[in-house]
């Protein structure tokens, strides 16, 4: 293991991955061909495709899919618990039992902006373009652009 990697031994990284310096990767499965940014989180159960760009300083939770050659910007969040709690009704810390992961689909060919925030529960269509600094908070069509916060849709994608 190289000292400035953290990847547990569960990774399973497909052919030709890049991964940079100062990530930690445990429990995901990272497809053929995509790179990975320095400072990035990816935690276990998360799925990532082919031909993938995850830039720097991004976290994918639990419960993340990003289909093949997607795109996802600098400092963005994923999240995976509506209303997240640090403990139980009993006044004991949370453990994994008393949570349910929600998830996010990240269709192929989507793209999401730098500083974007993500919500659970939902799907970014594919080809959708997601502007930087976005709030996410419902399903995004394919092939549109969204933006602001909440996340509206801006307009249609011109074919190519």
């Amino acid at each position: 293991m190289n000292e400035y990697q953290c990847i547990a031994p569960d990774v399973k990284l497909g052919k030709g991955v890049k991964l940079s310096k100062f990530i930690n990767l445990y429990g995901c499965e990272i497809g053929d061909g995509s790179k990975v940014g320095a400072f990035v989180e990816i935690q276990k159960n998360a799925r990532i495709g082919r031909n993938c760009k995850i830039s720097s300083h991004t976290f994918i939770c639990e419960g993340v899919t990003i289909e093949d050659n997607a795109f996802i910007g600098h400092g963005v969040v994923f999240i995976n618990d509506t209303y997240p709690r640090a403990t139980a009704q009993n006044g004991k810390l949370k453990i994994d039992a008393d949570w349910k992961v929600e998830t996010t689909l990240v269709k192929r060919g989507a793209s999401i902006g730098s500083g974007s925030t993500i919500l659970s529960n939902l799907v970014i269509g594919e080809n959708a373009l997601v502007g930087a600094g976005s709030v996410v908070t419902k399903d995004v069509p394919p092939g549109v652009i969204v933006v602001g916060n909440p996340a509206r849709m801006l307009k249609s994608i011109p074919r190519e």
